[in-house]
C-alpha cells in the first residue's frame, strides 16, 4: 500500500505565493502517475496539475493559467505544487493523489484559504 501525507497548507492573502508538499511512503516504488486536485464546499472535486512517474508536468486545471508548478522528486517520494499569484476563488482543500498498481490513493487534504 500506498500513504500520502500533505503539508503546507494555511492562510495567505490574495497575490500571495504558497507551496504544498507530498509526501508518499510505503510500497513508493509501486507509485505511477500522481496529481494534486482541489475541492471546495458545494463543488465537485477538480484536478489542479498531474505528473507523470518521470516528473513530466502533462496537465494543469484551466484555472491554473500558468500560476502553479507542480514537480516530483522520486529519490525524496515528494511532489510539490508551487502556487503563485493566489487569488480568493483558490480557497480550497487540496489533496494529493496518486496511482499505484492500479488502486487510487488519496491524502487527507492539506486547507488553502485565501483572504482577499
Amino acid at each position: 500500500q500506498v500513504q500520502l501525507a500533505e503539508s503546507g497548507g494555511g492562510l495567505v492573502q490574495a497575490g500571495e505565493s504558497l507551496k504544498l508538499s507530498c509526501l508518499a511512503s510505503g510500497k513508493t516504488w509501486t507509485i505511477g502517475g500522481m496529481a494534486w486536485y482541489r475541492q471546495t464546499p458545494g463543488k465537485e472535486r477538480e484536478l489542479v496539475a498531474r505528473i507523470t512517474r518521470g516528473g513530466v508536468p502533462r496537465e494543469y486545471g484551466d484555472f491554473v493559467k500558468g500560476r502553479f508548478t507542480i514537480r516530483r522528486d522520486n529519490t525524496k517520494n515528494i511532489v510539490d505544487l508551487q502556487m503563485n499569484s493566489l487569488r480568493a476563488e483558490d480557497r480550497a482543500v487540496y489533496s494529493c493523489y496518486a496511482q499505484a498498481s492500479g488502486v487510487d490513493y488519496w491524502g487527507e487534504g492539506t486547507q488553502v484559504t485565501v483572504s482577499a
